[in-house]
């Protein structure tokens, strides 16, 4: 027979049980470093650091961007690195700084998530045991200017002490000189000027800088950086809002309706503002389909656009000529690839394909021994078609329609990809990644087309141009006969 508890035994059992509770979630919010875990787009951010010195984490706002880089900040302070780690890592104590737009919003963001609030310290990124002091900015409430955290101290790590220094842009890039570091942070787009001393302050010791930031003020210095000239030993990640799996479906079509349309691509997908610039003011869900088999009897025609310092890039386009829509099914971009390399790369996509290639075909090479671009391609098994790209010849005088009449002209070319797109008569295979990143960064610069990072657009150019060209794959029993011909 159980024994019949007094009710101040039960009040006791209660408050002990709600002590216990207490003390598991004071000891969780005291640790939340224990708990993250990144989603895709955030894992692969942190990965990249073991390669790279620089790297941005380009997304939308809201998506995670600013919480990912403050756990990552929270592992190099502590020293705490979870087995999943894949990124760099310290065995020593570390010297870094982070820095926002203003003082303000440093605190109300990096601070924050690194810290918690002012009054409850300790539940943040940083575990409470970990921090082991702090000091205060003059004339901002409640703005932390360094934290002093402890490094390791088990195990095969020696016991440091690591320091984190608040700073912001409206600084100046002055208070960005002088010091030697090993983790730089940067919340929101930093000036060239600042971005480069804060990269500076890392050189002796090879250490890492990391920008996490929405790409509303366009194509400035920074993001030029990372996603045009892509100096060496840069990595960007993008992350969508397809990417951040706190939000569901109707969360996301709400969020993204609340946005502006000139500013929807860079607070959703962390596309770059461009404004007028961008030739092609697309979302990209409008032109991407998921990949699928091509049914035989769609005609297909590839393009390719010649390279060495810039990357020589092809792709391969099915015209479905029953609606009249066009489809993107296959992208390769290399820089410095020989065309043997080349060919032998994309011509398994059919060594039956016609491809159309630029005017800069006819040049002749001394490494390919004085012979025609297209002319070294052709000799590695691809189909390259007789003339250059034009556009479909224009009638003379007599009424006849003679090949290369229609000219190349490129503002032609791009207005008739932007129409069909506006149409919804051209699509992309959602999974070409290089397609899309030089779709998001095509633009205009004083009215004029920026011809830097176009190399896939250009071959897709190239290839719509010379649709007139496409054909069915052959049967063994009717091999396609390839030949000069004027169109009727």
């Amino acid at each position: 027979m159980s024994a019949v508890l007094a009710p101040g035994q039960i009040r006791a059992l209660k408050l002990e049980e709600l002590g216990l509770l207490e003390e598991q979630h004071r000891r969780v919010i005291g640790n939340r470093l224990r708990q993250y875990r990144p989603y895709p787009k955030q894992a692969e951010f942190h990965a990249a650091g073991k390669t790279y010195r620089e790297r941005l984490l380009k997304a939308g706002n809201q998506l995670g961007k600013t919480w990912s880089a403050g756990f990552e900040t929270a592992m190099h302070l502590t020293g705490r690195y979870p087995d999943w780690w894949a990124g760099r890592a310290w065995d020593r104590a570390v010297r870094s700084w982070g820095a926002g737009e203003t003082t303000e919003v440093t605190r109300d963001s990096m601070q924050l998530i690194l810290c918690g609030k002012l009054d409850h310290i300790g539940t943040g990124a940083i575990p409470r045991d970990a921090i082991k002091d702090r000091s205060l900015k003059r004339g901002v409430s409640e703005a932390i200017d360094t934290l002093i955290v402890r490094h390791g101290g088990g195990g095969d790590l020696q016991a440091g002490e690591s320091s984190f220094t608040f700073k912001s842009y409206d600084q100046g890039r002055e208070k960005f000189q002088a010091a030697t570091l090993d983790w730089v942070w940067l919340d929101e787009e930093p000036d060239m000027e600042i971005y480069t001393e804060a990269l500076t302050r890392t050189n002796a010791t090879g250490g890492c800088v990391a920008l996490t930031f929405t790409p509303l003020k366009g194509m400035t210095g920074t993001v030029k950086r990372f996603l045009i000239d892509k100096v060496p030993g840069t990595h960007v990640t993008t992350m969508t809002i397809n990417d951040a799996e706190h939000y569901t479906p109707e969360q996301r079509a709400a969020i993204i309706s609340s946005y502006p349309a000139h500013e929807r691509e860079a607070r959703v997908n962390g596309v770059p503002t461009l404004g007028s610039g961008r030739i092609f003011p697309i979302a990209e869900e409008a032109i991407k389909v998921p990949a699928m088999e091509i049914p035989a009897h769609w005609a297909r025609i590839a393009g390719i656009d010649f390279g060495w310092d810039h990357p020589s890039a092809a792709v391969d386009l099915a015209w479905d000529r029953d609606t009249d829509v066009i489809y993107v099914t296959k992208a390769h971009r290399q820089r410095e690839q020989t065309p043997l390399l080349f060919a032998a790369t994309v011509k398994p996509w059919g060594d039956w394909l016609p491809w159309a290639w630029p005017h800069d075909g006819l040049n002749e090479t001394a490494a390919g021994g004085g012979k025609a671009l297209k002319d070294q391609y052709a000799a590695h098994g691809l189909h390259m078609l007789a003339e250059k790209a034009t556009h479909p010849p224009v009638p003379n005088d007599k009424g006849e329609l003679i090949e290369g009449s229609g000219g190349n002209s490129v503002e032609a070319g791009v207005l008739d990809l932007l129409d069909r797109m506006q149409t919804g008569r051209f699509k992309v295979f959602d999974h070409l990644g290089d397609w899309f990143e030089e779709f998001r960064m095509y633009h205009r610069k004083d009215g004029k087309i920026v011809k830097l990072d176009d190399d896939l657009m250009s071959a897709t150019r190239y290839a719509n141009m010379m649709k007139r060209f496409a054909c069915t794959k052959p049967s063994p029993s009717k091999p396609i006969v390839y030949r000069k011909r004027m169109i009727a």
